[in-house]
């Protein structure tokens, strides 16, 4: 089996790296060089060569997921697409919307980042929504996954969103509202104001385009952000 990416963003290359202990990588990026894409371990390829591949992941923002899979979509033969965006509704809607059988398509989201995976994937979880795709790939992938040291949670598009409205999003949200406060370290603290400056650490080695997707394209974080903001609102004025 050999795997295709296409993207060398952090985590592309975190993709690679651990992708190529134990299969061929081919990797595709417009702006990484070859000698980068090397040096994690990939095979610097064209596009079509990628596309070619066994299973072909996409690292890409997912505000770039539509153009990329409708670039892709002629490329493809029989193969398996499988995406690692951090919402799952979006991109389960455009794989089935774009790609034809007999390519296979597999929505996950990897739960973990280079900070949190960058020594180890031992006890990073990945969640696993199979849209169109065999019992025997999907066993297969699965079994890799868990060898690996992941935890794999299988669930449905919807449900991940609703979770993930409230695990990632909230985070991402609060941590995005304290850097605008101006939150900082201060002599005189506690151990809860530390934990809550970690929010920061988490949050800070995001891309902004990533929290601006993470809500536009997750439909459930609007009401998130509004029941947020009335909890916050009712406990001030308790304090009036």
């Amino acid at each position: 089996m050999d795997i295709g990416i296409i993207g060398f963003g952090r985590f592309g290359q975190l993709s690679v790296e651990y992708l190529s202990e134990d299969y061929p990588v081919y990797v595709f990026s417009r702006s990484a060089s070859n000698q980068q894409i090397q040096a994690a371990g990939g095979l610097a390829s064209r596009l079509e060569e990628v596309c070619a591949r066994d299973i072909v992941l996409p690292t890409v923002p997912i505000s770039a997921f539509e153009e990329t899979v409708q670039t892709i979509a002629p490329l493809l033969r029989d193969n398996l697409l499988i995406d690692a965006c951090s919402v799952k509704e979006y991109p389960a809607d455009i794989m089935r919307k774009y790609i034809p059988e007999p390519t296979q398509i597999l929505a996950t989201h990897p739960m973990f980042g280079p900070d949190s995976a960058g020594v180890t994937l031992k006890g990073q979880k990945i969640v696993l929504c199979p849209l169109r795709v065999s019992d025997g790939i999907y066993d297969k992938i699965n079994r890799y996954l868990k060898r690996k040291g992941l935890t794999v949670i299988e669930t449905t598009p919807e449900n991940h969103d609703r979770q993930i409205a409230k695990s990632q999003v909230l985070t991402h949200f609060i941590g995005r509202g304290l850097s605008e406060f101006g939150a900082e370290e201060v002599d005189i603290d506690t151990e809860g104001y530390k934990r809550l400056l970690t929010i920061l650490e988490v949050v800070g080695q995001d891309t902004r385009q990533l929290f601006l997707d993470l809500n536009k394209y997750n439909r459930f974080a609007a009401h998130m952000r509004k029941s947020f903001i009335e909890a916050l609102v009712d406990i001030d004025e308790e304090l009036q």
